[in-house]
């Protein structure tokens, strides 16, 4: 009986284990994003339909933040770090602006480059070429992005120059769809967000 008990809990273990190596994405939730056209700090247009097909890391900062912004730049700067350690090459990271009257894409441009590493640091592992610094639309419309298709809040204050937005980190699979969420300031997952972009573009959806 005790043998037999054994060889059940071995083939158990055995089957936890490999559903946990599957690498398989398993999804919190899916919200679908609006289509969007909007300007990178490249003055190039960038729309949903050019981020379909590609895992996207999404957040929501302005170049005048005095709080938050700062600590989720620096830490996007770091996932990238690891993404690139890890292997992962087909993702974007997409910041939307949620101060657009006032980012203009030059001032999205020098903000990027305040946490691009320093020249000649081998150790940091940077890619320009995967974030997309957006900008280039009116401050309700981001507010409405922002709720709707990421049910996070923005909401520009009256008596500062200050504007109040969510400091989660959204993934969005290929089909533009926010799969998962992640603070992106306090006790950030770094290993696995990795994890999850690596599954995400293994599974495809």
């Amino acid at each position: 009986m005790r043998k037999s008990f054994k060889v059940f809990y071995v083939l158990l273990l055995v089957l936890v284990l490999s559903a946990c190596s599957s690498g398989d994405f398993k999804a919190d939730h899916k919200y679908k994003v609006a289509p969007f056209e909007f300007t990178n700090h490249h003055n190039e247009e960038v729309s949903l339909d050019d981020l379909k097909g590609k895992v996207w890391l999404a957040q929501f900062v302005f170049t005048n933040c005095d709080s938050v912004c700062g600590p989720m730049m620096f830490n996007m700067a770091k996932l990238q770090h690891d993404l690139i350690d890890k292997g992962l090459e087909d993702y974007k990271i997409v910041s939307f602006s949620v101060d657009p009257e006032i980012d203009t894409p030059e001032m999205l441009n020098d903000y990027l480059e305040v946490y691009a590493p320093i020249p000649g640091d081998e150790d940091i592992k940077w890619d320009e070429s995967k974030w997309e610094m957006l900008t280039g639309y009116k401050q309700d419309e981001i507010e409405k992005l922002a709720m709707d298709s990421f049910k996070t809040i923005v909401i520009k204050s009256p008596e500062s120059d200050q504007v109040f937005h969510a400091v989660l980190y959204s993934l969005v699979n290929q089909d533009g769809e926010v799969v998962k969420q992640y603070n992106g300031v306090e006790d950030v997952q770094f290993e696995q967000i990795v994890e999850d972009m690596v599954a995400l573009n293994k599974s495809g959806s």
